[in-house]
């Protein structure tokens, strides 16, 4: 019997005990998924502890580009599993080519997630991978289509979705207690750091630099491309925007499910240091029944001020706003912070990552799954097209393409660095 359909058929998720907390669980040796942690930096260091500290779980291999991130995460991991016999990789390829690793996590810089997850689910790997999803378009529809080749199990690591108050937002929102829900109002305020002056020179022994890079063009090193504030390139990632899109619109899509994307408008301003990631970014979205609107500044909306992300619905009977662990109802004047008069109809969620290793043992997609997250995060690098080419741009949402904009549609999808086109 091979070991997923003996985690499948033996798995606590198989005698209906998929969504016990993992206190109350026991598990046995032979009852562990074997993980791997992909990118082990800051981020990644979270996902090592995560991953960890669950009974079902066992990390076999650790992998960076980064020899001395590497070596902490190992030093990490014999803190936290101290029998543990994890190997350590430069190269998360050897990685995927171990027949006895059910699952690997993803933590790496943005423009490398797509890559690993889709390579990962050829080798027959479940993935757990950061956000955001992909680098762009195209990527996104390639994960997917290698997670339904391959059947295979994916999560966002967007850890806030598994909360308590996003159930209940999406329970309220999706009872019609507001009405009809006809504008959105999303926000996020922050700028990105003043990065100072280029500081070109040669990478630390330590750093494969060219690996670093990988399908990203090619660049001389500089330290502030890389590790943490590599976001606020556009060549890896999209600053702040899409540092928290998913955060936020998370809680939009999962309650309102918004279809037909038709009309993105951006403007932003370009930053002043050696970055290109927008200083800040507004967006406005129009869907055949929904407008939603991004801005970087709080909204002028009742409950808003002092918040510096969150998300306001507005309905024919009411309004909602929302945080990542508040929320504040307005009904006919009244404003409260839950209605009792609103069943619960939501799972509660095990915890994000338990929520994954779950899904790994009995083969269901989680919460966060792929088709899920593509969706949602979709309209984020259409933002970002918009602001590139500085005007606003129609789409066409069965088709994922956009309407007679041949430029438009170029950046939808960025061709690989040559030697690094692995897809």
């Amino acid at each position: 019997m091979h070991r997923r359909q003996f985690l499948q058929q033996g798995g606590t998720a198989a005698l209906g005990l998929a969504f016990l907390p993992a206190f109350a669980r026991k598990a046995a040796a032979s009852d562990r998924v074997r993980m791997a942690i992909v990118g082990v930096g800051q981020m990644g260091n979270n996902h090592l502890k995560w991953f960890a500290g669950l009974p079902d779980v066992e990390i076999v291999a650790l992998c960076d580009v980064d020899a001395d991130h590497l070596a902490q995460g190992l030093k990490t991991l014999s803190g936290l599993q101290p029998q543990h016999r994890a190997q350590g990789y430069s190269d998360f390829r050897k990685v995927l080519d171990r027949n006895d690793i059910d699952a690997i996590s993803c933590a790496t810089p943005d423009h490398w997630h797509a890559p690993i997850a889709t390579l990962a689910f050829k080798a027959g790997k479940d993935v757990y991978g950061e956000k955001p999803l992909s680098y762009d378009v195209w990527e996104g529809q390639q994960m997917l289509k290698a997670l339904n080749r391959h059947k295979l199990v994916f999560q966002m690591g967007t850890q806030i979705h598994a909360g308590d108050n996003y159930h209940r937002v999406v329970e309220i929102i999706r009872s019609g207690a507001l009405g009809k829900v006809h504008t959105v109002r999303l926000w996020k305020t922050g700028a990105p750091p003043d990065l100072g002056p280029a500081q070109i020179g040669t990478p630390p022994p330590s750093l494969n630099w060219d690996m670093w890079l990988g399908p990203a063009p090619y660049a001389e090193y500089t330290p502030q491309r890389c590790h943490f504030t590599y976001r606020y390139f556009l060549d890896y990632s999209g600053g702040v925007f899409a540092d928290f899109w998913c955060h936020i619109a998370d809680v939009v899509y999962w309650s309102l499910n918004p279809k037909g994307l038709k009309k993105i408008s951006a403007k932003g301003e370009a930053p002043k240091g050696i970055n290109d990631a927008p200083q800040w970014l507004d967006v406005d979205y129009e869907f055949d029944d929904l407008k939603l609107y991004w801005t970087h500044e709080v909204p002028d909306v009742p409950g808003a001020a002092g918040r510096g992300i969150g998300a306001y619905f507005e309905g024919d009977k009411g309004t909602l706003l929302c945080d990542y662990n508040s929320r504040l109802i307005t009904i006919n004047g009244e404003t409260v912070q839950d209605l009792p008069n609103v069943p619960i109809t939501l799972q509660r969620s095990p915890g994000h990552q338990q929520n994954f290793i779950d899904a790994v043992k009995s083969r269901t997609q989680p919460e966060s799954n792929l088709e899920y997250a593509r969706q949602m995060t979709l309209p984020m690098h259409l933002g970002l097209i918009s602001y590139r080419l500085g005007r606003p741009l129609a789409w066409n949402s069965k088709k994922e393409r956009f309407i007679n904009d041949d430029e438009a549609n170029t950046l939808l999808h960025r061709e690989y660095r040559k030697g690094w086109d692995l897809l």
